[in-house]
């Protein structure tokens, strides 16, 4: 490895190309980032001192071999974001030196000689290449002789967030950027600018493949870019070290697809999947701040013991448990059956459950089980969950539980069986384990406050409105009705209702499942009497049409009595709805 403090555009200077490796990140610059690089630039070309500023590192792989093109060909490491913007930075300032009349001690043709091999009429013109998604973009802003993608993207400036929606697969972050720059420039000095980049430094830092590890040194780094995610990282540490071509294979058969298939929910869910996904090969949790070490960890340990054979055997399998994850964690799943049970699940907030659910997932796609059977376990896994909400046992049991407890000693030759068995022993480890017997369930069911938590209580409601019933509603319209209602201030009407000890019938029964219903007209039935919300039209307890109102319309009186006996109906049905697995 060689290190050596640099101006930046010596860096630049002579026929080379800095190709940023596939798997790379996108350029994912801001216009706050610009912003600052620009007020620096500034700063020093308008200083009278003779000052540098130092604005990090670039790291690159030189082959050291000279090609017949004579253009060397530098793979970068770290640094791309910089580099890039200063590139556009250059480009724009080219263009405005071209079109104006003030002498700034360069000409435009001489600046493009930095970003440009002018003698080239191929790919290795330009001395930066981005990756497959910036490549065509940066291309097009570097040569800036097409006008009318020009024009046609300045049309598209307000859709820049959607790719698709812009010409040749545009980057929006590079065309923002750039413009950013054009425009400040209008206003500028150009001499104090082109000053101001005369004094940047670098650290130029050149590595020999044979002898240097990239991806030690990219992970020690200090960078003072953006922050990469642990995602970003994982993917640099499966496909840096490989030759070019298998990197490619790598990349386009298993990684694209792979960040395709999650879209914008990659940044922010693919930590998640990975942490589960590590979870499952090792049963137990890293650390989601220490995912990307434990995945180093687990690759080597994989392939030195001889567990899997090679890299590429480790992404198939972690490419073909990412679309598992898809489906069970962001309504992917296609059977409309399955993925009722996952929305359940993940109603109640389990993600907990994930490494177990993809586990059991990928032994249903490899025939282990029958979908029947995986409903099952899916609703098992949902009544545990629920159960144990309601009797307010503590959570944190369940990493473990769901983790390597539930699996350990499943049978797969009577998956199902030996998986129930499971559960039930979970009540023996511990009793914070439990899986709440019906006689508990339904004591906490009765006077347990279940408005506390609104998405989980219409879950609440709603599983009990349709259970059993060949035609169930969607409740995506419907609200939680109180129907002794919230307002601490009750009218006569309803003390009268409710009788002398009104106040302690509110505060004991208010959230309680016995007092809650669900709606479309919230704001209509409001504080009104019981009698008017039984009968208002439309949206009375009569008019609705609900399995959950019957009760409410029987009844003559809204008082405690009432309340209880509706609770104590729907608490007999919840132990049919949640069930206990031996039932």
């Amino acid at each position: 490895m060689e290190a050596h403090d640099t101006n930046f555009l010596d860096l630049l200077d002579g026929n080379k190309q800095f190709a940023v490796p596939i798997f790379q990140r996108r350029y994912s610059w801001e216009k706050k980032h610009c912003e600052r690089l620009w007020e620096d630039i500034l700063s020093l070309g308008q200083s009278g001192m003779n000052r540098f500023h130092f604005i990090g590192s670039i790291v690159y792989i030189d082959p050291k071999v000279s090609p017949a093109s004579r253009v060397r060909a530098l793979q970068v490491i770290d640094g791309q974001q910089r580099l890039t913007t200063l590139i556009l930075l250059l480009a724009a300032l080219s263009r405005a030196v071209e079109a104006s009349s003030s002498e700034i001690g360069i000409t435009s043709e001489e600046l493009s000689d930095y970003y440009l091999n002018v003698r080239r009429n191929d790919e290795l013109r330009y001395k930066q290449l981005l990756g497959e998604h910036d490549k065509n973009t940066l291309i097009q802003l570097l040569d800036g002789n097409n006008e009318e993608w020009f024009r046609t993207t300045d049309r598209n400036l307000v859709q820049l967030l959607d790719d698709e929606e812009l010409p040749t697969n545009a980057a929006p972050r590079l065309i923002k950027n750039y413009r950013f720059f054009e425009t400040e420039l209008k206003r500028a000095d150009l001499k104090a600018v082109y000053t101001g980049i005369q004094r940047l430094r670098i650290v130029d830092i050149i590595l020999d493949r044979p002898d240097d590890n990239p991806q030690l040194i990219f992970e020690s780094l200090n960078s003072t870019g953006l922050e990469l995610s642990q995602a970003d990282l994982i993917r640099n540490y499966v496909l840096m070290g490989q030759v070019p071509d298998f990197q490619n294979k790598l990349y386009k058969d298993y990684w694209l697809p792979m960040e395709a298939r999650f879209g914008d929910e990659y940044t922010g869910q693919f930590d998640r999947f990975i942490r589960d996904y590590l979870t499952l090969k090792n049963r137990k949790i890293p650390n989601i701040r220490n995912v990307y070490d434990s995945f180093k960890v687990y690759v080597q340990d994989s392939l030195s013991s001889g567990i899997v054979e090679s890299i590429e055997t480790i992404i198939a399998d972690i490419s073909r448990y990412s679309k598992h994850y898809l489906c069970i964690a962001l309504g992917k799943e296609e059977d409309t059956v399955l993925q009722d049970c996952f929305a359940d699940i993940n109603t109640l907030e389990v993600t907990v459950a994930y490494p177990f659910l993809l586990e059991v997932y990928e032994d249903y796609k490899q025939g282990s089980i029958q979908k029947s059977e995986l409903v099952q376990i899916l609703r098992l896994v949902e009544s545990y969950v629920f159960r144990r909400s309601i009797c307010d046992i503590p959570t944190n049991s369940l990493n473990t539980t769901f983790a390597a407890r539930l699996m350990e000693n499943v049978n797969r030759n009577i998956y199902l069986e030996s998986l129930t068995k499971a559960f039930l022993d979970l009540s023996q480890q511990s009793d914070r384990y439990r899986y709440p017997l019906d006689a508990e369930f339904k004591q906490a069911f009765l006077v347990k406050g279940v408005y506390n938590n609104p998405i989980r209580c219409q879950y609440l409601l709603r599983k009990l409105e349709n259970h059993g019933n060949k035609q169930p509603i969607c409740i995506e319209n419907y609200t939680v009705e109180h129907v002794m209602p919230q307002n601490p201030d009750l009218s006569d009407e309803w003390k009268q209702e409710l009788g002398e000890n009104w106040k302690e019938v509110q505060e004991k029964y208010l959230h309680t499942v016995g007092n809650l219903t669900l709606t479309g007209y919230n704001p209509e039935l409001s504080d009104r009497s019981f009698s008017e919300k039984k009968e208002l039209k439309p949206g009375g307890f009569r008019d609705g049409g609900l399995r959950l109102n019957v009760s409410l319309v029987q009844a003559k009186q809204w008082n405690e009595t009432a309340i209880q006996m509706r609770a104590e109906e729907f608490a007999e049905k919840a132990l049919k709805v949640w069930i206990y697995p031996d039932n």
